[in-house]
């Protein structure tokens, strides 16, 4: 968009014009206007991604994504196997020595094609057969019946009705059939 811009802006249009015609903020019309004014089209060139480049090289990069594909039990978590971001910041710690937040982990999962899990967490004395004898009896007793399945609406409040209504008042000829 920027260098569609510039290209405007060498054709002498004015900011206002480039703006309306990229669909942009008149701000960012006038902010671009000045930095090609100043360093010409090289200055409305994209810098690349913003944020924080990744720590870990392309090697250790594979490297993770091969301790990944191992499965957590192979890291030391036994109890399941799922990967959590906050198993994957320690785990690259460990292996990496460097420092990554939970968040910064979720990126760097997804962006070599995992995702982190979450664990489910149920207690450890959980008896799933009382639980589903619960559900199909005490819980089809004591849960209220939903809503009809009749004509419903989003709105709390009714049309008004058209009757009474001046000529000239909004939506007055509403009621009346179109020809």
């Amino acid at each position: 968009m920027r260098m569609q811009a510039a290209e405007l802006f060498e054709q002498k249009i004015k900011p206002p014009e480039v703006a309306q015609r990229l669909r942009v903020s008149l701000k960012s019309a006038y902010q671009w206007h000045q930095l090609w004014r100043e360093g010409g089209v090289q200055a409305l060139a994209s810098r690349g991604p913003s944020g924080s480049r990744c720590r870990l090289s392309p090697r250790c990069l594979e490297k993770l994504a091969g301790y990944l594909e191992q499965g957590p039990a192979a890291h030391g978590w036994v109890e399941d196997q799922a990967w959590t971001a906050a198993r994957v910041a320690t785990l690259i710690g460990r292996k990496f020595h460097v420092s990554y937040s939970i968040s910064g982990a979720t990126r760097l999962m997804h962006r070599l094609g995992f995702s982190p899990q979450v664990p489910a967490r149920r207690v450890a004395e959980r008896d799933e057969r009382a639980v589903t004898v619960w559900k199909e009896a005490t819980w089809a007793e004591v849960k209220e019946p939903g809503r009809p399945a009749g004509a419903t609406s989003a709105s709390r409040t009714r049309q008004a009705s058209p009757v009474g209504r001046p000529g000239d008042a909004p939506g007055a000829g509403a009621a009346t059939p179109r020809s």
